[in-house]
């Protein structure tokens, strides 16, 4: 475990205990004083100042890698066609492919003014930032898709998509997603596309 000064140590231990929302605190990793490990939040004052600012380290680290998780997890798309996907970040990188408007992007990292994205094939490499938006955007990763006019296997099918036809978000209701598509607009499964 790190050392930390006693103002660190506070300051982390205060931040942690107002990042847990349940009544208990976690501390079976950290003492075997009480076989189930658990102790009630008004009893932190039986514990030692050394397990307190563990409690307050690991609370700490698990807000820090739901940030982390929520970062990975974020989605871009391409505002216009012929955006160029860099092997690295900067203009003199090798194009790997072009882009059209729309295609979905997940963010990986950020470095500058470049994003580090992926595609649902697992391609990655590097795009400039003012060249995506936040307006979500699909793509079909089937062969061949139903598209029904509403958010069910009950609801009629309204058209058929192919892989890599891409659609914009309008809406979802549990694992539909409405999209929607300048010759088609429906309800399509979220196994059925990407992200």
């Amino acid at each position: 475990m790190p050392d930390y000064s006693f103002e660190e140590a506070s300051r982390l231990l205060s931040a942690g205990l107002r990042g847990i929302r349940s009544f208990y605190c976690i501390l079976h990793l950290l003492s075997d004083e009480d076989e189930t490990g658990l102790y009630k939040e008004n009893e932190m004052k039986k514990c030692t100042l050394q397990q307190r600012v563990r409690v307050g380290v690991l609370v700490a680290s698990l807000i820090c890698g739901s940030t982390v998780a929520a970062m990975a997890s974020e989605f871009v798309s391409v505002n216009k066609d012929g955006v160029n996907l860099r092997s690295g970040p900067e203009t003199k990188y090798e194009v790997l492919f072009q882009l059209p408007q729309g295609y979905p992007l997940q963010v990986l990292s950020k470095k500058g003014k470049w994003l580090k994205v992926r595609d649902y094939e697992n391609d990655k490499g590097w795009v400039y930032a003012n060249l995506v938006s936040s307006t979500r955007y699909v793509i079909v990763k089937v062969k061949e898709g139903n598209v029904r006019s509403g958010p069910g296997v009950k609801f009629d099918k309204v058209g058929k998509v192919v892989r890599d036809v891409i659609m914009k978000k309008v809406e979802q209701k549990g694992d539909w997603i409405k999209v929607s598509h300048p010759q088609l607009t429906g309800w399509i499964h979220k196994k059925l596309i990407w992200p």
